[in-house]
């Protein structure tokens, strides 16, 4: 499962899609929007895609990492639009045989989606906005 939306994600829905009987760990990836960045109090997020090539990119990312680590199960779920501090933007969800495989493939996948899925944020801050770029060293200042 693949899935961009603007609705709260399900994360028990997402681990239920990666799991696997013959699975001896599975590894859950939850990232939350948090209040503060850059010293600044987050008031909320504002995510956008580029909605088919953002899965195309992620089928390719998992379609590596199951290759990699023998995935038995997966499962990707990110959200679009406004979120506020506390609220789930994205889950990714992976189960292998042993926690090792598990816990790589799942770090490799959430790296690889903030690197180069088009999926962009923008943080609404007290006195300010900014667009965060899939690079964290490049921020566009709007205000």
């Amino acid at each position: 499962m693949i899935k961009i939306t603007a609705k709260p994600i399900d994360v028990q829905k997402v681990i239920d899609t990666a799991s696997s009987l013959g699975a001896g760990a599975v590894n859950v990836f939850i990232g939350t929007v948090r209040d503060n960045a850059h010293r600044k109090n987050v008031r909320w997020l504002e995510y956008e895609a580029y909605e088919s090539m953002a899965v195309a990119e992620i089928r390719m990312i998992i379609e590596e990492a199951a290759h990699r680590w023998k995935l038995m199960g997966w499962a990707v779920s990110h959200r679009v639009g406004t979120l506020r501090p506390g609220e789930v933007a994205v889950v990714v969800a992976v189960s292998a045989a042993h926690r090792k495989e598990s816990f790589e493939a799942c770090e490799f996948i959430i790296d690889a989606i903030k690197a180069k899925v088009p999926i962009w944020k923008k943080e609404v801050f007290e006195g300010g906005e900014e667009w965060i770029s899939a690079n964290p060293s490049m921020v566009i200042n709007v205000n």
